[in-house]
């Protein structure tokens, strides 16, 4: 599937304040919760649904409602900056989240926390992380959810590095990828540029 890079002016005007180094941890916070309710307005666009009669103040008429449950599984920590912004337009979605970090020598992915029950309890889950770097963590994630039982799966995030983008697309290319911007490269850390910095740290004051 396509890779969604999101092209509404809010998103780019917000995505530039996140970047700006000035930026103090309050409103780094605030700016991803916003970016993240502006793209799940894109992410979730195919989204099934049944009919639903409602009664207007005036006569009865026929409307619609979400016919799938869906989960939302952001990558510990920094992924739970977006949670808030997802809640936003979807109150009843349910928050399942995955521990992962990168080894900082080899850069791939070690799990460290994963309370999933035993049975799906979602037909549809949307990953959410700030940034998709190397990859690795997204495609980690994707393992567990196939494994769990999921079979719609979306990714989430704010920047991305092609590189990250070709490694998720090549493991699992049914998993759509919804982001605010594509950045230009990874740099020998692994890290995108230009980037916006480390997310987690920006989120929590602790960079």
């Amino acid at each position: 599937m396509s890779v969604h890079a999101s092209t509404h002016p809010l998103v780019a005007h917000k995505l530039t304040l996140l970047r700006d180094h000035t930026t103090d941890h309050r409103t780094f916070r605030e700016l991803t919760k916003e970016i993240a309710t502006l793209l799940t307005y894109e992410a979730t666009q195919d989204l099934q649904l049944r009919p639903r009669p409602v009664q207007t103040p005036l006569a009865r008429t026929n409307g619609a409602e979400l016919k799938e449950n869906v989960g939302l599984v952001p990558i510990l920590r920094a992924g739970l900056g977006m949670v808030d912004g997802v809640w936003e337009l979807l109150p009843s979605a349910e928050v399942w989240h995955i521990g992962l970090y990168r080894d900082e020598k080899t850069l791939k992915p070690v799990e460290y926390y994963n309370k999933l029950p035993i049975e799906p309890t979602v037909s549809v889950c949307i990953i959410l992380d700030p940034m998709l770097a190397t990859g690795g963590s997204a495609v980690a994630t994707v393992d567990i959810l196939k494994n769990w039982g999921v079979r719609k799966i979306k990714f989430m995030g704010i920047l991305g590095a092609p590189e990250g983008i070709q490694f998720l697309q090549e493991r699992h290319p049914d998993v759509a990828i919804y982001l605010a911007a594509i950045d230009e490269r990874l740099n020998e850390r692994g890290l995108i540029l230009p980037g916006l910095g480390d997310a987690g740290d920006r989120q929590f004051g602790t960079g």
